[in-house]
């Protein structure tokens, strides 16, 4: 910066020049005060807010639109159950403002993780908002079924409950929160609709869903397929014995399965030797289940998996399916 100096005002000058060096100098040693920048940061004014995974990050994304700051810590593909975390999740879950996180222990290493000491974010479980069904897991032990996302009805409520997460973090963006989850309200509900279409087209006698883990039971009960066998249950984690298998390969030997699905996020070879030891088709699509897809994919978002998941079903059980085409005025 240069200063022009009149012959007159040479003493007022030094004062102005003393009293800027001074601010500088205070604002620069504020601007290194160590409990400053420890604070949870927001960026260009946007509050930080994590995601755990990648349905809730693009759900998260879809109705924080630019008002926020996102990040989602699971990848595409990535496996929530078995998830274990980095280094660089817990400086994320420090910085945040918010926690958006699935609940009903789908994601058990990110939440013992959040739950530590030092983590003074806000947190919301999203797919706790909606009441769980219970599954048996044997020996009598029965806990709540996490993929809650399976039925669309459910992710409405929970784009709800993100919304007004969103608000009480960041007031003064209420409008444009309302507005992004009214829009994805309006694209859900026909979603719904549309999916519940397609599978009554599913001969009565096929509408029967075999995959990889128990993943989809809120999707057969929502949507009116049976849910004839899987081969672990509702967590990755679990290993199916020589005897379960056998089990299963008899039972679709008698059942008339058409065909029956690998995942996404599983390795396929056990589905693979189910479906060739009881000669059944594999589908060719593999179903989303934890995860939507990576970038580019046709199931790159919750609403583009669910599409892609209804169309690998609807055709490999014997349905007609039909494109969805969602009308995007609100």
């Amino acid at each position: 910066m240069k200063l022009i100096i009149h012959n007159s005002n040479r003493t007022q000058a030094k004062f102005t020049v003393k009293a800027l060096t001074l601010s500088l100098l205070v604002f620069g040693l504020l601007s290194c005060n160590p409990q400053t920048a420890n604070r949870p940061q927001q960026t260009n004014g946007k509050p930080n807010v994590v995601a755990t995974s990648t349905i809730l990050a693009d759900l998260t994304a879809e109705v924080g639109g630019d008002e926020i700051q996102l990040k989602g810590i699971l990848q595409p593909g990535a496996d929530p159950h078995v998830y274990e975390p980095v280094p660089a999740d817990s400086l994320a879950l420090e910085k945040a403002k918010l926690i958006v996180y699935n609940g009903y222990n789908l994601e058990p290493g990110l939440i013992k993780l959040m739950n530590a000491s030092g983590i003074q974010a806000r947190k919301l479980a999203a797919g706790e908002v909606v009441k769980p069904l219970q599954l048996d897991k044997g020996q009598g032990e029965v806990v709540p079924d996490p993929h809650v996302w399976g039925n669309v009805k459910n992710v409405i409520q929970m784009v709800s409950a993100i919304r007004d997460a969103l608000i009480a973090l960041s007031p003064e963006d209420k409008q444009v929160f309302t507005k992004n989850a009214q829009k994805l309200t309006q694209e859900l509900q026909q979603l719904d609709a549309w999916i519940t279409q397609q599978i009554s087209t599913i001969p009565a006698d096929k509408r029967k869903l075999v995959t990889s883990h128990d993943a989809f039971q809120y999707y057969g009960r929502g949507y009116g397929l049976d849910i004839f066998g899987t081969l672990i249950g509702i967590s990755t984690e679990e290993q199916p014995s020589a005897q379960t298998v056998k089990k299963l390969v008899d039972a679709l030997k008698k059942s008339g399965v058409p065909a029956i699905f690998a995942e996404t996020t599983i390795n396929p070879t056990l589905i693979k030797t189910v479906a060739q030891e009881a000669g059944v088709k594999l589908a060719p699509k593999q179903l989303y289940s934890d995860s939507i897809g990576a970038a580019g994919s046709d199931g790159d978002t919750y609403i583009k998996m669910m599409v892609a998941n209804t169309k690998a079903i609807v055709e490999a059980l014997g349905g007609k399916y039909t494109p969805f085409q969602p009308n995007q005025k609100i």
